[in-house]
């Protein structure tokens, strides 16, 4: 272990992040913002700003969908973008497929709204999902598909999934099992061999990396998921509004899509009621794709590729360290603690999200509210509430599912955080804060979050 430490030190200061932090995210010092948001978004670098500015300055970009140069223009960009995102994944390009879409919510819903669900063929969900893929299950209820989930462990981690997902597949049948490569809520990064056991049991998987971040390790040549969703504003912060659906073409073919648009279609008939899709990416990419921000979207990658993957992960390691030791120091005077951790306590499998509630000295819970209020009077960008990710929060808060099952059909159509609070009598702890870093994060982000929590007992 102490190997292990030393070697995750020599390669967080392998690379100057303060050198980073000051030519291309120097606006954060300037404003006086102690940035820890990044599981929802990614930061630019200026950088990056100025290259997509000088782009669309000087280029001359049109609608793809037709053939002359500046149509053309665009179509290479896109070209570029596809072949970016695939070698971040490191995925074979003659498997996997890049289907460009809004952001990684629309990519998730493009699998689900698409996928063979039958009575003989379910879908397993993992716990800990974003409610991006919670939503998957309304698409397999529609088609009276069974829908099984798998537990989590006391630290947030899969509970023997891979004896929970036999135990699924033997009472439901193969299927789509989906997971995330990493927990939005508590930065648990689940074990990706998980992929191969679903495989081997007749089920087609689907990875959400959306909250991975730029220091994720899915490499499809090793973990071949059948389908990846995710966002490149998480990535990298620039553009918005853009994501993609990283599938093998195998599993393409296997999806029925529910209806086709401009742009998708090799002909439409309407005298016939006929029409053909086109083959691969195409047959799924709706309408006028957003070719201005996919422009963008291969100096994004160039961008993180000046920052050798291992000394990313191992400076995001050393941030959550830190914090996760400055947490533990932080006491009211009567040496009670002042902060509750969710997940596990080392930075063994776990990414740049720490989940937290700050604690009154007899032991309740601080309404997250206040405490977020507080973080925006002192500059410091954290995020409060239960992260759109309901199963991760329901078992760190050890929630009582029945007493809230009542509360929420008693407070069905008038539902709010208070509502439920004053209905479980305060005793559900009902949204906790959250804290991210990237690579710009430099330690005294760190300290200021625990500086303003130490302020909190006051």
């Amino acid at each position: 272990m102490l190997t292990s430490a030393m070697e995750s030190i020599d390669a967080a200061t392998a690379f100057d992040f303060a050198a980073l932090r000051a030519s291309e995210f120097a606006r954060l010092d300037t404003a006086g913002i102690a940035y820890l948001d990044y599981a929802a978004s990614a930061l630019y670098g200026v950088s990056q700003a100025r290259a997509h500015g000088e782009r669309l300055a000087h280029g001359i970009f049109g609608n793809p969908h037709s053939e002359h140069l500046a149509s053309r223009n665009s179509a290479a960009a896109q070209a570029a973008a596809r072949a970016a995102t695939l070698a971040f994944f490191d995925a074979d390009p003659d498997i996997y497929e890049v289907c460009f879409t809004a952001n990684a919510t629309a990519a998730i819903k493009l699998v689900a709204e698409s996928y063979p669900f039958s009575s003989r063929r379910g879908l397993i969900l993992s716990a800990d999902n974003h409610n991006s893929v919670n939503g998957m299950r309304e698409f397999a209820g529609r088609a009276q598909a069974p829908i099984s989930t798998l537990p989590l462990d006391a630290q947030l981690r899969l509970d023997h999934a891979p004896a929970h997902l036999r135990a699924c597949v033997n009472r439901q049948g193969g299927g789509l099992l989906a997971f995330p490569q990493q927990s939005n809520f508590s930065g648990v990064q689940h074990d990706l061999s998980l992929v191969e056991e679903a495989q081997a049991l007749g089920c087609d998987v689907l990875v959400d990396a959306a909250a991975a971040g730029p220091s994720g390790t899915l490499n499809l040549r090793e973990h071949s998921a059948d389908f990846v969703a995710c966002s490149f504003y998480k990535l990298f912060g620039l553009p918005t509004g853009v994501g993609a659906l990283i599938a093998k073409r195998s599993a393409l073919d296997r999806l029925r899509r529910p209806w086709f648009s401009g742009g998708t279609v090799e002909f439409v008939s309407v005298a016939h009621g006929r029409h053909s899709l086109k083959p691969g990416h195409e047959g799924f990419e709706d309408g006028t794709p957003n070719f201005l921000d996919l422009a963008a979207v291969e100096s994004g990658f160039a961008f993180l590729a000046r920052i050798p993957r291992l000394c990313l992960r191992a400076h995001i390691q050393s941030l959550v360290q830190h914090f996760l030791a400055l947490a533990a120091t932080l006491r009211h005077r009567n040496g009670a603690p002042l902060v509750r951790l969710y997940g596990p306590r080392d930075v063994k499998h776990r990414g740049g999200i720490v989940a937290f509630n700050v604690l009154r000295e007899d032991g309740g819970v601080l309404p997250y509210e206040h405490v977020e209020r507080m973080a925006r009077e002192h500059g410091v960008a954290i995020r409060g509430g239960c992260f759109c990710n309901p199963g991760a929060a329901e078992k760190a808060f050890g929630f009582d599912a029945a007493g809230v099952e009542h509360c929420f059909d008693k407070l069905e159509g008038d539902f709010s955080i208070e509502a439920l609070r004053h209905c479980t009598g305060g005793a559900a702890t009902v949204g906790a804060l959250r804290l991210s870093v990237g690579a710009p994060t430099a330690y005294e982000d760190i300290e200021r979050a625990a500086a303003l929590i130490a302020a909190c007992r006051e």
